[in-house]
């Protein structure tokens, strides 16, 4: 039987919160937030993490917010009829976060729904959808990512985004793992690699332009 073609997910665009606010700022930078969705944080691994990491992100989006730089937000969704599941999912014959369930949601707290949101169905948030130029129409150049988890859907976005030929900076408190020896571990890898830099809160402080405590 022939391969099914796979269709390509469809990504979604809302107003930018801020956007163009302040262009001398804002041009060149966008805050990427990668599944943040309820599936992922069913995982025992992830759960303690969810509280600090609605925090977490909603305190870097309004850092961007304030800075006027763009914010995007992509999520993990599948379809129930198979088409977009993955091998492991596949032999498993286990699928996860169908699309209009409440797996595929957000995680509720966060202040997010005034961004460009984007759905994928595999690791990397380049691969198959229009991300990269949906980037390069809005200007940017650098991306600040920030999600779960570390050593696979935030490390995965950050090495395909080399292969862009976008800058990325890994924001420390707003990336959560289900094993932070080992995510951490992958994430300094790509930095080593790829150029790529690690960024505490102070630091995304100054480079957003915000100066917030």
């Amino acid at each position: 039987m022939a391969d099914q073609q796979q269709p390509t997910p469809t990504d979604h665009q809302q107003p930018v919160s801020g956007s163009g606010a302040h262009p001398d700022k804002g041009t060149g930078i966008a805050v990427v937030f990668i599944d943040l969705q309820k599936g992922f944080f069913e995982d025992p691994a992830l759960q303690d993490n969810r509280e600090l990491m609605v925090l977490e992100s909603n305190r870097l989006a309004a850092m961007a917010r304030a800075g006027g730089h763009e914010i995007v937000v992509v999520s993990t969704v599948h379809d129930r009829r198979r088409s977009t599941w993955t091998l492991k999912m596949l032999e498993d014959d286990q699928g996860f976060n169908f699309a209009g369930t409440e797996q595929a949601s957000l995680l509720d707290g966060l202040e997010l729904d005034a961004a460009v949101h984007v759905e994928k169905t595999r690791d990397s948030a380049f691969h198959g959808t229009s991300l990269a130029q949906r980037l390069r129409t809005m200007g940017v150049q650098r991306l600040v990512l920030a999600g779960v988890t570390a050593e696979s859907c935030v490390s995965a976005t950050g090495r395909d985004a080399f292969s862009h030929d976008f800058d990325v900076v890994y924001a420390r408190e707003a990336i959560a793992s289900s094993d932070s020896e080992r995510g951490w571990r992958v994430v300094d890898e790509s930095c080593e690699s790829y150029r790529q830099t690690v960024l505490d809160r102070p630091d995304l402080e100054r480079l957003l332009g915000t100066g917030q405590d």
